[in-house]
């Protein structure tokens, strides 16, 4: 199956010729590919806890500690609104965004195991550096190589992920860099707690055991296999074959790997693999997958929620160990909802699950705001129902994020592209993803400040519009081989006057005609 009509290959419409079983070897190749998931999730759960930290805040801000003994029992919107404190946050993926283009490269040319490795080593020496932080600079240093190590294994896994999955289970599959993201973040919320009981360095030691899924992941990757995709693109067919036989635990594999080769074919005949993005037959991958789908995952603003949990919690008025414990019930939500999501998303299909998330989401987020609107910001500790009403509305909103945007808004892009631009095409979902989420992280504390509970009326009111977006112009690609998602934009209602509009389409159509497959084979 040509990876798209710009290659120039036949289309054949092989999928259904497709043999295999689900095997170790590949259950061994998902469960080590996927922790690159966790690399990101520890980052998120450990810089949220450690913000809320007194003796990090002490050593480091002290001026935001201080603001905060003085309000310590009382609500207070602005009681962390500190620039500073958010770049130790936001930090981190200014750096990943920059990275990903290197990521690009190395995962086009050496092959995603390569990327999945070199995120490892520079997560693991950006978690020492942290550390063994002395000042703000080496803070800042160690953000930064960390964000490097999340701008790899970003880039890699979810299409390591989707390339080695066969078609009918990609989605669950896929989903499990979203798993372990969530486990990243509820281990990082427990130790959290626990560490914020050891005084004086007990955020050291939060910072500094980011070294062992780093480290963990590098030796895994060792005995990884590359995908079969990536190693037909760069030529080596014979291992390709080999690595596919055994992924697939069969040798009747002819089906995929003339499908693999012939889009191999297709991208070698594609120049300009960036500037290809811009082509009018790519414009449904470039407005959903590279541009709308990972701008809106950020815009939801869950991950403000997982940034600053514990900073939200204590600004509500809880002590330390409650807002802590909070954050563990948030991260938990989220396994929860990454769970589900990996059960019914080749079942219910992506379409189904953002929408229902999303009329979740904008109930939570109303709710949220309605209460606090009522009960917050008078100066006064606020009651004990009223806290565990804003606590399960937050849940609510958490677990219906972590059976949608969050593991779809990685699972969608990733099977959106053709071969040809499928590395660059990750490259812009990953930069394009990590840029709202550096620039929510770092606005959402000033927002809060100056918005108040205003901020949950807009993450809501944008929920409308990502809805909106997700009803009119994506089609459904469950259960659909992955070099065959590009025809259903040749049937979509909207996209098909767009792709149709694109000079090569004419001879597209003939070869399809030559090879007996109609356009539009794939229904939406």
């Amino acid at each position: 199956m040509a990876g798209g009509f710009g290659g120039g290959a036949a289309i054949t419409g092989r999928a259904e010729q497709y043999e295999g079983r689900i095997t170790g070897y590949f259950i061994l190749a998902c469960i080590v590919g996927s922790f690159g998931g966790s690399l990101f999730g520890y980052d998120l759960g450990v810089s949220s806890g450690v913000t809320a930290m007194d003796d990090f805040l002490i050593k480091f801000f002290p001026d935001v500690y201080a603001r905060k003994r003085a309000h310590l029992h009382e609500t207070d919107y602005c009681k962390y609104d500190n620039q500073v404190l958010t770049l130790f946050t936001s930090s981190l993926y200014f750096a990943g965004l920059v990275s990903t283009f290197g990521a690009s490269y190395v995962t086009k040319r050496r092959g995603r195991r390569a990327s999945i490795m070199v995120g490892a080593v520079s997560f693991f020496v950006g978690g020492a550096i942290n550390a063994g932080a002395i000042n703000i600079a080496m803070l800042i240093i160690g953000r930064v190589l960390l964000g490097v190590g999340i701008g790899f294994g970003n880039q890699a896994v979810p299409l390591y992920l989707s390339e080695i999955a066969p078609y009918k289970i990609r989605g669950a599959v896929n989903q499990l860099f979203q798993l372990t993201t969530c486990l990243g973040i509820l281990v990082a919320d427990v130790i959290n707690y626990f560490t914020e009981k050891i005084h004086p360095w007990g955020w050291r030691l939060s910072l500094g055991l980011a070294m062992g899924p780093a480290t963990a992941i590098f030796v895994g990757a060792l005995f990884l296999p590359e995908t079969p995709n990536s190693l037909v693109e760069r030529g080596q067919l014979e291992e390709a074959r080999r690595v596919l036989e055994k992924v697939r635990g069969t040798h009747k594999v002819d089906a995929e790997f003339e499908d693999l080769k012939e889009a191999s074919e297709a991208a070698r005949a594609v120049k300009g693999t960036f500037r290809n993005l811009l082509a009018v037959r790519n414009r449904p991958q470039l407005i959903i997958g590279a541009l709308g789908i990972p701008a809106f995952q950020q815009l939801s603003g869950m991950n403000s929620i997982l940034f600053y949990s514990p900073v939200i919690f204590q600004s509500l008025g809880f002590g330390n160990s409650a807002a802590l414990y909070s954050s563990i019930i948030t991260g938990s939500m989220l396994v929860v909802g990454a769970l589900v999501s990996m059960v019914v998303v080749d079942r219910l299909g992506r379409r189904f699950l953002f929408i229902e998330a999303g009329i979740q989401m904008i109930s939570s987020m109303v709710v949220v705001a309605v209460i606090l609107a009522l009960k917050f910001g008078h100066g006064e500790e606020l009651s004990k129902g009223v806290g565990t009403v804003l606590v399960v509305a937050i849940c609510l909103f958490v677990v219906a994020y972590g059976w949608s945007w969050g593991p779809l808004g990685w699972l969608v892009p990733s099977e959106l592209f053709p071969l040809e631009m499928r590395s660059a095409g990750q490259s812009i979902v990953v930069c394009v993803n990590l840029f709202w989420t550096a620039a929510v992280a770092q606005c959402f504390l000033a927002a809060m400040c100056h918005l108040r509970w205003g901020v949950f009326i807009l993450f809501a009111a944008l929920i409308v519009v990502m809805s909106i977006f997700i009803v009119l112009l994506l089609p459904e690609t469950k259960q659909v081989p992955i070099e065959e998602i590009w025809l259903l934009f040749d049937k979509h209602w909207y996209w098909k006057r767009i792709v149709r509009k694109d000079p090569k389409y004419q001879g597209h159509q003939h070869e399809m005609a030559a090879a007996g497959v109609k356009s539009g084979a794939v229904d939406v």
